[in-house]
């Protein structure tokens, strides 16, 4: 045909519609650091936890409630910036939240007591969750489909670079400094991702697409959730299963340190050991054993393996093979945190696949509920003092078995379901 009987505006439209659903490398590192920004704001803070006891002179436990703090933040926080943005859009939401994490981040750093670095600790999460939120639906408002799994797995790829050189970082900041400089650290990097979100992160939801209901119509869907049996118990094994993660978080600085000896620098390489076992076992599930083994049949997998170091955690702390070394403990916590990568990615999935109409508020209550039991879970591994690690392993036995319960009383995998 002759080239002007198509009109010549027609293919006009094509390039914007391509820009739209394919975020540039700068809008994929900029999601995937608000993914991260939580886990760095716990891990990078872990090596610090034992010398904060000791400058504010505190107990163990006291400090370990400036991470229940956080994560009770950013639990709650979820629930809030959610529906704000359906209603206000993603900008505005995002940079109020990370302005007020700057802030946050910078008055922990001067805090002059444990109450109140327990009390900004508690602001930085609820302004913290606004970057875990609102990339998440940014990626909604971008792609659909398979593209939006196979974005999903890449920032989940970048995200999980956080836990693993957080500690590793805080480490090192410790060699030249103090804990508060740690905080210093996280509040430029705060205001960094203020200034390139500002700058680079469009507006991705559409005035017309905004939701008119906020909160209350947020809650009514999320009541209709609860409703669900076979959801409330993929919600609570991911919720206990976190419970358990979290002990390991809360507790290992001062067991690896104060009961075992290990330098924060010894301690950082271990956990980063631990995070990369997480992340490998996330690729292998995802990579390999989708599509390929039924999701409840790993997640029972996972449940045994993880169950099982945590006995074997116990019996060592509890002096049942005699006086046992850092080595065998670490290895423990290793097998523990590896199993993680299998169990919580296909809790969260069977979850979500029961709520296709109320993906983003299946997707808050599970983020919700793993925060709020991780934040019941820490303060109890610090109940016994800093002398023992039994705290931490009968802490996570007892949370991965009542996942377990739900997993077979709740779920019941061997049933078909409508």
């Amino acid at each position: 045909p002759h080239p002007r009987s198509q009109p010549q505006s027609q293919p006009r439209p094509e390039p914007q519609l391509t820009r739209r659903q394919r975020a540039g490398l700068l809008v994929t590192l900029i999601l995937g650091s608000l993914t991260a920004l939580p886990a760095l704001s716990m891990d990078m803070y872990l090596p610090a936890l034992p010398e904060v006891s000791s400058a504010l002179h505190t107990p163990a436990a006291s400090a370990q409630l400036t991470l229940t703090a956080c994560l009770l933040g950013l639990a709650v926080g979820q629930l809030v910036v959610g529906p704000m943005s359906d209603q206000f859009g993603r900008r505005r939401p995002l940079l109020i939240g990370m302005g007020c994490y700057v802030v946050a981040s910078a008055a922990c750093a001067f805090a002059p007591t444990i109450g109140t670095l327990t009390g900004f600790r508690l602001v930085q999460g609820l302004a913290g969750s606004a970057g875990i939120v609102i990339a998440r639906a940014v990626v909604r408002d971008m792609f659909d489909g398979l593209a939006m799994a196979r974005f999903f797995s890449t920032l989940m790829l970048i995200s999980g670079v956080a836990p693993i050189l957080a500690p590793v970082l805080g480490g090192q900041v410790l060699r030249f400094t103090d804990w508060r400089g740690v905080f210093l650290i996280l509040t430029g990097i705060g205001a960094l991702l203020v200034l390139v979100a500002m700058r680079w992160l469009p507006e991705t939801l559409a005035p017309a697409d905004r939701h008119k209901g906020g909160v209350p119509e947020a809650l009514r869907t999320m009541r209709g959730l609860f409703a669900d049996r076979v959801f409330t118990g993929y919600l609570l094994v991911g919720g206990f299963a976190f419970a358990a993660l979290f002990a390991y978080v809360s507790a290992s600085p001062f067991v690896m340190q104060e009961i075992y000896g290990a330098s924060p620098q010894t301690f950082s390489l271990l956990f980063m050991v631990n995070s990369i076992g997480l992340v490998i076992c996330g690729q292998i599930n995802g990579k390999i054993l989708v599509g390929r083994v039924s999701l409840d049949r790993v997640l029972g997998f996972a449940l045994c393996v993880t169950g099982a170091a945590a006995v074997a955690l116990l019996l060592m702390t509890t002096g049942v093979f005699g006086k046992v070394g850092l080595f065998p403990v670490a290895a423990g916590l290793c097998v523990l945190m590896s199993g993680m990568g299998l169990l919580m990615p296909n809790a969260n999935s069977q979850g979500l696949m029961r709520a296709p109409h109320a993906a983003g508020s299946a997707s808050a209550l599970l983020g919700t509920s793993q925060f709020l039991v991780g934040a019941i879970a820490s303060p109890l591994v610090g109940i016994a003092g800093e002398q023992t690690a039994v705290p931490m392993a009968l802490v996570q036995l007892c949370a991965l078995l009542l996942a377990a319960v739900a997993f077979v009383g709740l779920c019941r995998p061997w049933r078909t379901r409508d």
